[in-house]
């Protein structure tokens, strides 16, 4: 008997990544009970009413998992067909929310409809990586290219600056974690690299620039920053042309004289060695200018455009952070680079959120027991701050099975990235990756006082339905994209 060919195309829901799905439920359950935690006040007697924070969170989390399950059902190729249309709307979304006459907190980035109020800068996340999964799925693409690779960044920086107009500059960082995407699809280490130097540049630059060495009218914040210009340089040198004569020549030369001129400083007449190697700075970029002109490598060009620009963004950023940025911003960047300690004002909930955390010990105080969080010592303790409440409630035991949950929702992520069969799915499953990981890096870091207070949400356990709508937008489209992986195509 002739046997029939089954062509019958495989379940969507048996293709489901059940385990991520099984994740995200785990999340989202102890997100819940770390909400009722931190806003649960002595003599409430229903935490599940609606009249209080709990119980619209149930709200929010059952809308979330129907919102979830339809995207389930939509087409996977719904979402690489209308990734520029979606995209657009938000854009517009985005740019009008900026004249919106509701402020709240004094940021405008919430449109108020009612009694509900949404915020488009959590949904931009996903319409930002379907149109750069899209655009860099393209025939053609080569991020290697300049044009290309711009009008990839384009599209990234574009939802940045309305939300930045939106003044919400937290919620506008969140996409620099795109570029994490970017290099996993090769581009060149020397930019993640050179965004890495500017960190160190500010965090020691601003932090010392204080402080004169020995006594002496030279600043150890400015003399170390402008010594490890130098040094990368050189370093850059070595490795993106090869030539090490040229890095052990620019060393000998800058490291060499600047020493030279510090002992003259320290023992005969004191005076200001920045200049010195300022001078010196100008000296070397002339130099690998020369080297480049003589030699022809495209690579001296960008390390003098490196040189350059990192002694720019020095003085820049000295300069915005004193004349630019408000008060409020000021203070907080202060009081995380320990300039200030401000235990009533910018470091106020910093401090509050360690105590919290420290009070837990090993094993927390218990379910509803918490006392810092139900006192209400901890500002925003439901939202931007609520991992406190896990470290008050639960200890270290379980705050370390919240982290434990969230590195397998990153190994995993990671693993469906890796096997999918075309480059939009990729793509768009590393940003996905990326802005998990940047929420949780900041959220997790700020509480614990390491990283700056920028007010964002801890994915699927703050309080609130935009967020939580949107972490849930961005993982189900990934995973409804996964799941079609193997379907065929006509």
């Amino acid at each position: 008997m002739a046997q029939v060919a089954d062509n019958r195309q495989p379940s969507v829901l048996r293709s489901i990544d059940w385990w991520t799905i099984g994740i995200y439920l785990a999340l989202l359950s102890f997100g819940w009970i770390s909400v009722c935690g931190a806003s649960y006040t002595y003599g409430d007697n229903d935490i599940f009413s609606l009249g209080t924070r709990s119980g619209m969170q149930i709200i929010w989390i059952g809308t979330s998992i129907a919102l979830g399950f339809v995207l389930l059902m939509l087409d996977d190729r719904f979402y690489d067909t209308f990734s520029y249309v979606i995209y657009a709307v938000l854009i517009l979304l985005l740019f009008a929310t900026i004249f919106n006459p509701h402020s709240i907190k004094g940021s405008h980035s919430w449109l108020v409809l009612g009694p509900l109020r949404l915020q488009p800068a959590e949904f931009g996340k996903f319409a930002t990586a379907l149109a750069v999964a899209k655009f860099m799925s393209s025939y053609g693409f080569n991020i290697h290219n300049i044009k290309h690779f711009m009008a990839a960044v384009g599209i990234i920086l574009l939802p940045m600056v309305c939300i930045v107009g939106q003044r919400e500059t937290g919620s506008a960082l969140v996409y620099s974690a795109f570029f994490l995407m970017l290099y996993r699809e090769g581009m060149p280490g020397s930019i993640l690299f050179t965004a890495v130097a500017m960190v160190v540049y500010f965090v020691v630059g601003i932090k010392y620039e204080n402080v004169m060495m020995w006594d002496s009218y030279t600043s150890i914040g400015k003399f170390v920053v402008l010594l490890l210009v130098q040094i990368f340089t050189a370093g850059m040198v070595s490795s993106y042309t090869g030539n090490k004569k040229h890095c052990y020549t620019i060393l000998a030369y800058t490291v060499g004289i600047t020493l030279i001129f510090l002992l003259f400083s320290t023992y005969v007449i004191p005076f200001d060695i920045v200049w010195v190697q300022l001078g010196l700075c100008a000296a070397m970029i002339g130099y690998i200018v020369y080297q480049a002109l003589a030699t022809r490598l495209r690579s001296y060009y960008f390390i003098a455009a490196f040189a350059l620009g990192s002694i720019a963004f020095f003085y820049s950023a000295d300069y915005v952070l004193n004349n630019v940025m408000e008060p409020h911003q000021r203070v907080r960047i202060n009081v995380l680079l320990g300039l200030d300690e401000d235990l009533a004002g910018a470091g106020y909930n910093v401090h509050q959120s360690e105590i919290a955390i420290g009070s837990g010990g090993l094993q927390g105080k218990g379910f509803l027991n918490g006392t810092q969080t139900k006192l209400k010592f901890v500002p925003e303790q439901d939202t931007d701050f609520i991992f406190c409440t896990v470290g008050e409630e639960e200890g270290f035991l379980g705050s370390a099975c919240v982290l434990l949950l969230f590195l397998a929702l990153i190994l995993r992520l990671i693993h469906l990235a890796e096997r999918q069969p075309f480059k939009f799915g990729r793509v768009y499953g590393y940003c996905v990756l990326s802005v998990f990981l940047f929420h949780l890096f900041i959220n997790v870091g700020m509480v614990l006082g390491l990283t700056p207070v920028i007010g964002i949400p801890l994915p699927f356990f703050s309080y609130g339905g935009s967020s939580l709508w949107g972490f849930t937008i961005l993982l189900f489209i990934f995973l409804r994209i996964d799941a079609g992986r193997n379907l065929i195509r006509n």
